[in-house]
């Protein structure tokens, strides 16, 4: 099948929205309390929910009363704010709520500080110090791209072992920066990495304050893929989950988001993530989260450290809230585990190529591609979770008539799925969405939640079962 390309390219082969950008430097901010009446809050998350109808005179009083001040916990030099103001203003509040007024790029940093990460000197701190630090390597690491013009969320996982550049470092794991230079360092290393995509602002949360958002948000209702069990004293972490449909709290939501002791390690974390994350975002924007916004207003207080401002914030929730979830894309960073021998470290070794397309597709960065899909040379993985060995069989036949050659049956999806999941592994949802076509159900999702070494994952579902059943009575009624 031939291929056609069409490109398009932002002036100079860079982000368009970077090149109108000036390079003015914010004054270092020290963190004021936040003073704001609880009910302004309420009201706020009343209107981005659709509870209420806040009037144009309510909600201009309400974007009046807010603060500007970031809820800083660090200090940042000014050669370090420079980083994240190149872009200018991200939202405008006037005399209505808070609005975007153009795509952003927030760097998302979780931090795990033990007593052995510290130098010596400060390793001494008491234990309840060192939790709420957020100066140790970071355990998690999120670009979210919040694209008001594409009305489009795209969630970028980046793997802790990323094998990169870090400046004044050299080669290391990505996870390092933070400890070597902060937000500041961490967001030049990912922007390296990603051929210049900008940061425009960045959040950091420890440890404590995840287990501490769950439970102000009520707890989380997730799959737990497996049974997992570990014990690291040395770390204080305890892992004691069972597998199964269940609601976690905040302890073991983080028991969840740490467990890494499988065949595909960090990597398979990862995936942990994502769909957790999408389970948190499926439950926490409801009107449920309005007397639980005290609770959540302390930890983020408390536990998160960032340059954004409260009516940044609030525009990016309500932005979150109006997003519809089929336009909410959850990527990885495409790579490789190392196994050539080269590196005596454990690393993911990042792709290149892919990475261009990835951050052409999805952050207006540089050339994007688009050509038919060639479904000869498609890798299409099938992960069974209905329990029906002949449904697998029956779907991998239906594949291989429609030309999709590169087809291969993994392990079984352990959650039962009522829906087929078709997801696009590897952030191609033009190649998910034409095997959509072709079977005629199931349900797109750009995610990287299924095989590795796949293209599009068919997570198969009981939909698939009805359809077959319901084309066997149709032959024989005929």
């Amino acid at each position: 099948m031939s291929a056609r390309k069409t490109y398009e390219q932002s002036p100079s082969g860079q982000n368009s929205d970077y090149a109108k950008r000036t390079s003015k430097a914010d004054r270092p901010v020290r963190k004021k309390p936040f003073t704001g009446k609880s009910g302004h809050w309420l009201w706020l998350w009343m209107g981005f929910t659709g509870v209420a109808m806040l009037s144009a005179t309510a909600g201009a009083l309400v974007a009046l009363s807010l603060s500007s001040t970031p809820f800083l916990q660090s200090r940042l030099r000014p050669d370090e704010a420079e980083m994240f103001t190149k872009g200018g203003s991200i939202a405008t509040g006037n005399l209505r709520l808070p609005e975007l007024t153009r795509p952003v790029n927030i760097l998302v940093l979780g931090t795990k500080v033990l007593a052995s990460d510290l130098p010596e000197k400060e390793a001494q701190k008491p234990a309840y110090e060192l939790v709420n630090s957020f100066e140790g390597p970071t355990d998690t690491m999120l670009l979210l791209r919040f694209d008001p013009e594409a009305k489009r969320l795209t969630a970028l996982s980046i793997p802790r072992d990323t094998r990169t550049y870090i400046e004044g470092q050299g080669i290391a794991k990505i996870n390092a920066a933070n400890v070597y230079g902060g937000p500041a360092l961490t967001a030049k290393a990912v922007s390296e990495l990603l051929n210049g995509v900008g940061i425009d602002r960045y959040i950091r949360v420890n440890v404590q304050g995840v287990q501490s958002l769950v439970d102000a948000l009520g707890g989380v209702t997730a799959y737990v893929p497996q049974n997992m069990k570990y014990q690291d004293d040395s770390q204080h972490l305890y892992i004691n989950l069972k597998q199964g449909k269940q609601h976690l709290d905040g302890n073991k939501a983080l028991q969840l988001l740490r467990f890494r002791y499988d065949k595909n390690g960090d990597i398979g974390r990862v995936q942990r993530q994502q769909m957790l994350m999408r389970a948190l975002m499926e439950q926490a924007l409801n009107p449920a989260t309005l007397a639980r916004m005290p609770q959540i207003l302390s930890v983020i207080q408390s536990h998160i450290d960032t340059n954004l401002s409260v009516e940044e914030l609030v525009a990016l929730v309500g932005f979150g809230v109006q997003t519809n979830r089929s336009n909410v894309q959850m990527l990885m960073v495409p790579g490789q585990f190392n196994g050539d021998g080269r590196h005596d470290i454990s690393y993911w070794l990042p792709d290149k190529r892919r990475i261009q397309q990835m951050t052409a597709r999805y952050f207006d960065q540089g050339y994007t591609e688009t050509r038919d899909v060639d479904s000869t040379y498609l890798r299409v993985a099938i992960q069974d979770s209905t329990g029906q060995p002949g449904a697998v069989q029956s779907l991998l036949r239906s594949l291989q008539e429609a030309g999709y050659r590169n087809v291969f049956v993994d392990n079984n999806w352990k959650e039962p799925l009522r829906v087929t999941r078709i997801v696009a592994q590897q952030g191609d949802p033009h190649s998910a969405s034409s095997i959509r076509r072709h079977l005629g159900f199931g349900e797109v999702r750009v995610e990287s939640t299924g095989t590795l070494g796949s293209d599009v994952t068919i997570q198969l579902g009981e939909d698939w079962l009805q359809k077959e059943t319901s084309s066997q009575k149709g032959f024989s009624n005929f």
